[in-house]
């Protein structure tokens, strides 16, 4: 009998080291709760933004030497352009306990369809100045395909180095 209860730990072990495994299995990818990895930055190397339950993502390009801001809308998976039939968006920041609000025109490429825009930018040192601004936060609104989204926007979201 003695030499059973060696056996039986040992079954014991393996049974939830088996438990553990298919956990680890079922769990989504990146422990993120979501089942999908998607980069840090965007393909433009800008910040991003989650919109939705990462339905989609915008990117923010804040490019200090020109005073402009450009947002691209993009996929899922933060790679690929997503192209909507809006004129501009909008854009509202909280910098120094002050609220402002922005609109940046659509700016077509070549590879959007008639009517519509994946990019979105405005040249603005007020705009630049609000995104530098210590603890600055905002929001982007924007409807893609019938739905409004609203994006969490972080202080200091732009390219260049400091």
């Amino acid at each position: 009998m003695a030499f059973l209860k060696p056996l039986w730990v040992t079954a014991m072990a393996c049974g939830l080291v088996g438990l553990t495994v298919a956990k680890l299995q079922a769990a989504p990818a990146g422990g993120g709760g979501h089942a999908h990895v998607h980069p840090d930055k965007g393909p433009h190397d800008g910040a991003l933004i989650e919109l939705g339950k990462e339905d989609y993502h915008a990117e923010l390009i804040h490019d200090a030497k020109t005073d402009t801001v450009t947002v691209y809308l993009l996929d899922a998976s933060a790679t690929k352009p997503v192209s909507i039939p809006a004129q501009q968006l909008t854009l509202n920041i909280r910098a120094g306990g002050k609220p402002q609000q922005f609109h940046l025109p659509a700016t077509p490429r070549a590879s959007d369809p008639d009517g519509s825009s994946a990019a979105f930018a405005v040249t603005n040192r007020q705009l630049c100045q609000a995104l530098d601004a210590p603890g600055a936060s905002g929001r982007l609104n924007v409807e893609i395909a019938g739905k409004v989204y609203v994006g969490k926007v972080g202080s200091h979201a732009h390219s260049h180095p400091h």
